[in-house]
């Protein structure tokens, strides 16, 4: 009984181990993909990998991330709506197993911020007081993240340059968000890393 209950204990670890394995290469392997801009390719692995990691939210994140990013470049209505479309749905289904996560708030926020990009005279409206809202929630409940810093006082830079308003004001945030980047840390394995270095490159230019 010992020999049969350590065979299925064994078992049961090296299936877990090998899951554990198949997810990590799999991750490594999409973010190869977008490391080298192949931004489709990028997003199918990450939304395969989401359909099997049903309690994951990082894969759904990824979905999400890679789309948004890539929708900042599209000029085409059409492909940068499939785009957005794809990155809401991801990043839903990642609130649902995450709700009070700040990381998921940033993409939310990026999100809309692609549609003011795109055409501010039409989205500008609909979705300012959204993104200015939701950053403002995210530093409440995580006021130590880099990411929400960051991305903060980006958008806060961008506005304030659409209105021709002094952009100032708003370079004591990326300082803050740079040193928060020095000191930010979380174990989880493909934890969102991004941001320093265009926070950097604003900074810079705030000078």
């Amino acid at each position: 009984m010992k020999k049969i209950i350590l065979t299925v204990l064994l078992l049961v670890v090296y299936s877990i181990t090998f899951s554990q394995s198949n997810y990590e290469k799999g991750m490594q392997k999409a973010l190869n993909f977008w490391k080298e801009g192949k931004v489709t390719e990028a997003s199918n692995t990450f939304e395969r990998i989401a359909n099997i990691e049903n309690d994951n939210w990082l894969p759904n994140y990824y979905v999400a991330y890679v789309n948004i990013i890539a929708a900042f470049q599209d000029k085409n209505l059409e492909t940068l709506t499939l785009k957005l479309d794809k990155a809401e749905k991801y990043l839903e289904k990642a609130q649902k197993i995450t709700p009070n996560n700040v990381e998921l708030l940033v993409l939310k926020a990026l999100h809309h911020t692609v549609w003011v990009s795109f055409d501010g005279a039409t989205y500008g409206r609909k979705y300012s007081g959204e993104i200015s809202q939701i950053y403002q929630q995210a530093k409440e409940m995580d006021p130590t993240n880099p990411r929400v810093i960051y991305s903060d006082a980006e958008w806060k830079i961008g506005s304030a340059k659409y209105f021709g308003k002094d952009i100032t004001p708003y370079c004591k945030g990326l300082a803050h968000a740079l040193e928060l980047f020095t000191t930010f840390k979380n174990e989880t394995p493909f934890y969102p890393n991004w941001g320093k270095n265009r926070a950097e490159e604003l900074y810079n230019n705030c000078k």
